[in-house]
């Protein structure tokens, strides 16, 4: 295999993720990822696409799975930092297994409904007829085929469940629904609820005998159940709707997963903190600011209330804009106190192994 990793490193990064989560690791998590290495290999004849839905059905799982030993074997992993790949079908993708169209876009992935149908006659039911579906279980399948357990496969993105119902609503029409019909939209959020764990659970369940552990789209190691849970959908109403249509069955996700973490995208979701960090199970809160605003050095009242709520954050490198991915953590820690509770991915070109070895050391975290 091609591949630069060992099991060895598998025991280390087990460790070490371990401490991390129970708060006890004494340093930051840092996975630094350096691309552009000798692959020791030929390059398929297929490019790489972030979304996998971009592959036509025609190409099949095994060739799309030795593109992404090519992208495997071109990367070097170090510190905390390990060989992980994730079919991605665009967040929310169970809106598709439920009969929603997915379509391709430039650099996305959008879900459309299949006509109008009313709230009232709107259901959501466990299918695994989708074409997507089936599609993911064969990825999976040809995962453990080319990998055994060396590399770990992240759960796909499922979505927040607002987000799903949005895909059969709208995101304009759902604020009437809101408004205009609650109960009817209580009654799908907890049927999406169901049907997500159904599908977090039949996928899981696929990769469970030689799945290293379990991660997702934020490559988080755990091994307990962990997912990136989200709602975009939230950045367009306040707080008392959140406490309402949100808290209640992000709770009862988040007391299902042994390790849950918050995406919280975008300035509209500031006003909902207070209410995420009261979730007493719900592990650490994920901070993006948004395009246009300002990088994540510049927000340490957000910071510093995640760190005094006892959760963990996590950040990657690719959000330092204006910032210098090596010493943002320097910067946090003059902010915050501290660095312990930072899980920070750092993505660079293998010319800057020098710098990212520096950082590695400046922390104390083996290679």
């Amino acid at each position: 295999m091609s591949i630069q990793f060992t099991e060895d490193r598998w025991d280390r990064i087990r460790e070490s993720a371990r401490l991390w989560w129970q708060g006890q690791l004494d340093r930051p998590l840092i996975q630094v990822r350096l691309s552009n290495a000798d692959p020791l290999r030929d390059e398929p004849d297929i490019p790489f696409h972030d979304f996998t839905s971009f592959y036509d059905l025609s190409v099949s799982a095994d060739r799309i799975i030795d593109r992404w030993d090519y992208d495997l074997s071109a990367t070097r992993f170090y510190g905390d930092a390990f060989p992980h790949v994730r079919p991605n079908f665009g967040p929310g993708v169970i809106a598709a297994f439920m009969g929603a169209k997915l379509e391709n876009g430039l650099e996305t992935v959008w879900f459309h409904p299949l006509g109008d149908v009313q709230l009232n006659e709107l259901t959501f039911q466990y299918q695994t007829d989708s074409v997507w579906f089936k599609r993911i279980i064969d990825l999976i399948r040809a995962c453990e085929a080319r990998w055994g357990g060396m590399v770990q496969i992240g759960l796909t993105d499922l979505g927040g469940n607002l987000d799903i119902l949005s895909s059969f609503r709208t995101p304009e029409q759902l604020i009437y629904d809101i408004i205009d019909s609650p109960r009817e939209v209580e009654r799908l959020l907890w049927e999406a609820h169901d049907t997500w764990w159904r599908y977090a659970d039949a996928f899981n369940d696929e990769a469970r005998t030689f799945n290293p552990g379990y991660t997702c789209w934020t490559p988080l190691y755990s091994e307990d159940p962990y997912y990136m849970l989200q709602c975009d959908f939230c950045y367009m109403i306040g707080p008392d709707m959140f406490e309402r249509f949100v808290r209640p069955e992000l709770a009862a996700t988040v007391n299902r997963l042994g390790n849950a973490f918050y995406h919280m995208d975008g300035i509209g979701q500031i006003p909902h903190l207070e209410y995420l960090l009261s979730i007493e199970e719900l592990k650490g809160i994920q901070w993006v600011p948004g395009d246009g605003r300002a990088d994540v050095a510049h927000w340490p009242g957000i910071y510093s209330k995640i760190q005094s709520a006892g959760k963990l954050t996590q950040l990657f490198s690719d959000q330092c804009d204006d910032t210098d991915k090596y010493e943002i953590l320097d910067i946090l820690g003059d902010q915050t106190g501290t660095v312990n509770n930072i899980a920070y991915i750092l993505d660079a070109d293998i010319s800057e192994i020098d710098k990212a070895m520096r950082l590695l050391e400046k922390f104390g975290v083996s290679p």
